[in-house]
């Protein structure tokens, strides 16, 4: 199944030269990257849904947070949670 995850926009900035519009999103405590060209007119603060590191579409606050405790309820998030464990560097073995 293909999933959308809910997030908030915690910081902009241009890669790649200026030409990709990317965004630091924050999903329940874990922060990922995102592209931002689908919805150039999310600014810092906003909620979106992100699908395979996309921004595809604004949405609010209520929805975000119902959208991502019912994800989080069906066990949908684990792979993000596991994925975010997996790209963490690890001080023991990372050296």
């Amino acid at each position: 199944m293909c999933l959308a995850i809910p997030g908030k926009i915690k910081s902009i900035d241009y890669q790649y030269g200026g030409a990709v519009r990317m965004a630091k999103v924050l999903f329940g405590g874990i922060t990922k990257d995102a592209s931002l060209d689908m919805v150039p007119h999310a600014q810092v603060g906003d909620y979106v849904l992100v699908h395979v590191g996309v921004a595809i579409s604004v949405v609010d606050e209520e929805e975000a947070e119902k959208s991502f405790r019912y994800l989080q309820e069906i066990g949908e998030l684990d792979e993000l949670i596991d994925a975010s464990q997996i790209d963490a560097p690890n001080p023991d073995t990372d050296r």
